[in-house]
């Protein structure tokens, strides 16, 4: 069993392999797009999580920081228009109205972009990162 690894982005970052769920060069569009979104929009502390084979709602989750409500909700923005670019009509967003924690659900790939002090009281990548107890414990017995 694998575990899950978060990917820290910067500028030489590699693009993540895309998701294998639905069509991969549509799903690969749309992790191309998206992670470009959120580096065109200055988006801070970028992290991909692989998800196959963990979870049936996503194959990849992008986790990020906006400085403030409003660069959260402007990268929330660019990120819906990379998910319109990558073909997908209306991807369901949560959290615009106050920009603290948006969700952008774009069917294989899940977005999170957070103001810092939410995303660290969330924690998510440590919810979904290798760590877990069940991940190591899992690790141990293969």
């Amino acid at each position: 069993m694998t575990a899950l690894t978060p990917t820290l982005h910067n500028e030489t970052a590699t693009m993540p392999s895309p998701p294998v769920k639905g069509s991969m060069s549509d799903t690969g569009k749309l992790v191309r797009n998206v992670l470009h979104s959120l580096e065109d929009a200055k988006a801070e502390d970028i992290v991909s999580i692989d998800l196959r084979g963990k979870t049936s709602f996503g194959d990849m989750m992008f986790v990020a920081s906006g400085r403030s409500s409003v660069h959260v909700g402007a990268i929330a923005e660019r990120v819906i228009k990379a998910c319109k670019d990558a073909g997908l009509a209306s991807p369901r967003v949560e959290g615009m109205p106050n920009c603290d924690w948006v969700l952008v659900d774009a069917n294989d790939v899940i977005v999170h972009v957070f103001r810092p002090e939410v995303r660290q009281f969330y924690n998510l990548e440590k919810m979904w990162g290798g760590d877990r107890p069940a991940e190591r414990g899992a690790r141990a017995s293969a």
